[in-house]
């Protein structure tokens, strides 16, 4: 059987859209994964973001 790698796979930052318009000091950034071949494009996802005590909509920014 062959060895499954790691290539598809890559780390991405994702940061908070709300927080940054805002203008409030700090911001709201999570680590994750993505599939790389299954997912071309920037992700897109609901987070918890503890500065606004609120879920709000983050995008990957690498």
């Amino acid at each position: 059987m062959a060895k499954k790698t790691k290539e598809a796979r890559i780390q991405v930052i994702l940061e908070c859209t709300e927080h940054k318009n805002s203008g409030m000091p700090g911001t709201s950034r999570y680590i994750t994964t993505k599939n790389k071949k299954n997912n071309p494009e920037r992700l897109e996802i609901k987070k918890y973001n503890p500065i606004l005590r609120k879920m709000t909509v983050h995008k990957e920014i690498k």
